[in-house]
């Protein structure tokens, strides 16, 4: 456990307001901590003493800054030789200490793009998700609203380029249903094939007439000659290169490659909406919910992020206000693509007008997910402060556990605990537990086993699953697991409030009350609970069948001459079932640890005789 401090923002700012004073007036990156020196936030300053004490002024702020003020017990700070420094380092701090009021971007939001590798004889268009240094053109990247693969289908559909990976030594069915030109049996020059590539970089550059008029030729031809599958077929090509030109109507008159970052909070919620201009055309955008608040900080830190993993294709990037560390971003991002990136808030024209549409997609998103938050809120925290109502509790149980025990016969006994955290699931606090000490069939023993060990790992604090202790425990079943598990409780020396569900008729069991509870059925305290306890019911029940699978399939093995229980261990975490170890060849089997070629012969040995046997019954 992390010491805690002996004060905080709210009770003795001596200690900080020293510090303020203190401050320099350079630029550097400032590091907000807690009562426990975890990082909260990380910022950049052009001149340090004037924003961090920006922070302690009691100036009009935002609510979710507040609430950062709040929770501020000392701050660090690191000078910079320059802004651009300054910059670079906030970045790579976000990156390392991932602060909870900052921007963090994953690694896993990547989009398609259309990939043409001109260096090919007979190159295919294809759809990739990374670029490479390959000498391949690159269209895209293709976000919300733009289909890479709605666009490849047009292509396809007009044009007869090769699909397949590999030239095949004889025509394929693409060739016989003219959607493929057959240059793997020279049925076109590589001159000519190279034609029609270049038509199609054309078309992906924005010059689309030529696409439309053949769709439409060829609709017109196929309905005449009475072929209507094939009109048809044209028609809805057509169609959706229409709707897709819709997309992208934008009245530039200029090949313009541009991406649009625009920033909307309403002071606890923001996101960022960002979208691509490719050769004056429109590729679709997307938003980002985001942590961080502050238009400069947020902005510039989930730009810098945004092109950490995506490349830099546009030579301009536009915002909707004046970046404080606009001239240092756009140094930063011109050494990072090797060629010249602007960064421009526009005034007028076309460029505002895609600012606009930013703001305006960014607002309509953050209102949608702000009502779809305040629907969950009601039935996740909401839930809990009806049950602190329900169940008369001194504060809403925002940390609920839950527990159940699962055996068959009283064999392979397990116990589950799940953890919510306000009305919603904290899956990494999940944990399981073997039953020790509980012989047969007793499930009120096997509670009051669970319980103890959960509650004197809480008195250890070893392990941090354990460490906080829950505001409300959930037993699954009745009375009696209620009694033995706040008889746990109370030999453990640990006061905790613990309730029990029957699943009958879902009554509710409360310590020292003869009577059960029963919550209306529409009621959000009773929809959490049973929702807490059937998850409580599916771990345990998963964890005890994985556990009788790995009992039984070790059954089977140690069986086998030669093999005991360690060399079934190290089959089953190899082959995980009996059935695949029955398909494995010799060879396979003998690449597992500690298994000879002998064992192998045997394992091979017993499953052909057992299979010959069941053939024999007739089992099979």
């Amino acid at each position: 456990m992390k010491k805690k401090r002996g004060y905080g923002i709210l009770s003795d700012m001596s200690g900080l307001r020293e510090k303020l004073k203190n401050l320099p007036e350079k630029s550097g990156v400032y590091i907000m901590l807690d009562e426990y020196d975890g990082i909260l936030y990380v910022g950049k300053a052009k001149v340090l003493k004037n924003r961090v004490r920006q922070y302690f002024h009691n100036s009009v702020k935002n609510e979710k800054t507040t609430r950062l003020v709040e929770k501020i017990a000392d701050f660090r700070y690191i000078i910079t030789q320059n802004e651009y420094e300054a910059l670079i380092l906030e970045n790579n701090l976000i990156k390392e200490h991932n602060p909870p009021y900052n921007i963090l971007l994953k690694d896993d939001k990547t989009y398609p793009y259309i990939k043409i590798n001109v260096k090919e004889k007979f190159p295919r268009v294809e759809i990739v998700y990374r670029l490479r240094s390959d000498g391949a053109k690159y269209f895209g990247p293709y976000m919300l609203g733009m289909s890479a693969r709605e666009l490849v289908d047009i292509i396809q559909t007009v044009f007869p380029v090769r699909t397949c990976r590999n030239l095949p030594k004889r025509e394929c069915l693409n060739y016989h249903i003219s959607r493929c030109s057959a240059p793997c049996t020279g049925k076109i020059s590589e001159k000519e094939y190279k034609g029609i590539i270049n038509r199609i970089i054309a078309f992906l550059n924005g010059d689309d007439e030529y696409v439309k008029e053949t769709l439409r030729k060829k609709m017109e031809y196929f309905a005449e000659s009475e072929e209507f599958e094939k009109a048809k077929l044209y028609r809805d090509t057509l169609s959706a290169l229409e709707k897709i030109l819709r997309k992208q109507s934008i009245p530039f008159k200029q090949e313009l490659n541009i991406d649009v970052f625009t920033f909307v909070t309403d002071g606890m919620n923001s996101v960022v909406n960002c979208f691509a201009v490719r050769g004056g055309k429109y590729l679709g955008g997307t938003n980002f919910r985001c942590v961080d608040n502050e238009y400069n900080n947020g902005l510039t830190t989930f730009i810098m992020q945004y092109y950490d993993n995506n490349p830099l294709i546009c030579n301009e990037i536009l915002v909707g206000k004046e970046l404080e560390f606009g001239n240092e971003l756009a140094d930063y991002l011109t050494k990072k693509s090797g060629k010249k990136i602007v960064i421009t808030k526009p005034t007028g024209g076309i460029r505002k007008q895609l600012i606009e549409l930013g703001i305006a997609n960014g607002e309509e998103y953050l209102s949608a997910q702000i009502e779809k938050q305040e629907r969950t809120e009601d039935l996740t925290y909401g839930a809990t402060v009806q049950l602190k109502e329900a169940l008369d509790l001194d504060e809403v149980p925002e940390r609920i556990e839950c527990y159940d025990i699962s055996h068959v016969s009283g064999t392979n006994k397990v116990a589950s605990m799940v953890v919510f955290k306000r009305g919603v699931k904290a899956a990494k606090m999940y944990r399981h537990f073997k039953i020790k000490t509980v012989e047969g069939n007793n499930d009120f023993a096997c509670m009051y086993e669970t319980l103890s060990r959960r509650l004197e790992e809480y008195k250890k604090q070893s392990e941090q699953s354990f460490s906080e202790k829950p505001n409300l425990i959930i037993i699954d079943g009745g009375k009696g697991q209620l009694t033995y598990a706040m008889q746990a409780a109370k030999d453990c020396g640990v006061e905790v409030n613990m309730i029990s569900l029957a699943k009958r008729e879902e009554e509710i069991f409360v310590p020292g009350k003869e009577e059960s509870i029963i919550l209306p059925r529409n009621s959000l305290a009773i929809k959490l609970i049973i929702r807490i306890r059937d998850e409580a019911h599916r771990f345990a029940i998963t964890y005890h069948r994985a556990l009788r699978a790995k009992k039984m399939t070790e059954s089977e093995l140690t069986k086998i001459e030669g093999i005991g229980k360690t060399k079934a261990k190290y089959l089953i975490m190899k082959f995980k079932r009996v059935e695949n170890i029955e398909k494995a060849t010799e060879k396979e089997i003998a690449e597992t640890q500690s298994i000879t070629i002998k064992d192998a012969e045997n394992i091979k040995k017993y499953f052909k005789e057992k299979k010959e046997a069941k053939e024999k019954d007739g089992t099979e």
